[in-house]
């Protein structure tokens, strides 16, 4: 028996360079923290962007000329892809991972979200590291997820995950622009801390990407509402997953 559950979101801008390619090193760190956790008996739910990357490698340029379908074009190819990387580097460490696909509507109470938790209670129970996201294919409107943080947030609360591990670019919330040399981390914010005055937007050319920090802000705050403390982190940082879980100071922790 697994003694915590940890969800862990890996954002586009931490797995590609500046050209947008996938950074195969950057995913073998990562799956490798996964495999650590693993021999300590946790368990994790890793919840991946990087299909649209992905599928752009493939294709390349594209004719399409409508944003939504030409991003259900890129993710359906680059899904398989991204899922070759994984199973192959998962494989190298002695593990398995498994595909989970899910529409925002798929976690309204009834049988999909029943059916849904009973794949990942089966898989967690083989030790299986399922890898969530969206099913971009017929993932449209009113069924489409704001991003992948909320994706996260969600199947951490299905999966009634210890702890939510966002990774993405930067340290966590800053106090000023991450630029700035007099701007710090904010370590710690309780859910009812009004923080969001020190977001920033930045435009980072993240290709076909969504969610930014006032994104994932809000998304850490509803998911550490329900008991689950939620940790916004650089996903390039060395042993990041590895250090939060150990209870270091790193990043921004989100809870009640």
């Amino acid at each position: 028996m697994y003694k915590q559950r940890v969800v862990i979101k890996v954002g586009t801008n931490v797995m590609t360079n500046k050209d947008n390619r996938i950074v195969k090193p950057v995913l073998d760190h990562l799956v490798q923290q996964i495999a650590e956790l693993y021999e300590r008996n946790i368990m994790s739910v890793l919840v991946s962007s990087g299909s649209v990357i992905a599928g752009m490698e493939v294709m390349g340029e594209s004719q399409i000329t409508d944003k939504a379908t030409r991003r259900q074009v890129y993710s359906a190819i680059g899904q398989p892809r991204m899922m070759r990387h994984y199973y192959n580097i998962f494989q190298d460490y002695g593990m398995k991972c498994a595909q989970v696909l899910a529409t925002k509507r798929d976690f309204n109470p009834g049988n999909h979200r029943d059916n849904m938790i009973n794949c990942y209670e089966g898989l967690l129970a083989e030790g299986v590291v399922p890898i969530a996201n969206e099913d971009d294919a017929v993932s449209l409107t009113n069924s489409m997820f704001s991003d992948n943080d909320e994706l996260a947030s969600l199947v951490a609360e299905l999966t009634k995950a210890d702890k939510l591990i966002i990774l993405t670019d930067t340290e966590g919330l800053f106090t000023g622009h991450p630029d700035d040399k007099d701007t710090e981390v904010i370590k710690n914010v309780s859910v009812d801390q009004n923080v969001e005055k020190y977001i920033k937007t930045i435009d980072k050319g993240e290709a076909e990407g969504r969610g930014g920090m006032g994104s994932k802000l809000n998304i850490a705050k509803q998911t550490a509402s329900k008991n689950i403390p939620t940790y916004i982190a650089n996903g390039k940082r060395k042993r990041v997953i590895l250090d939060i879980v150990e209870g270091k100071s790193v990043g921004t922790k989100i809870s009640v």
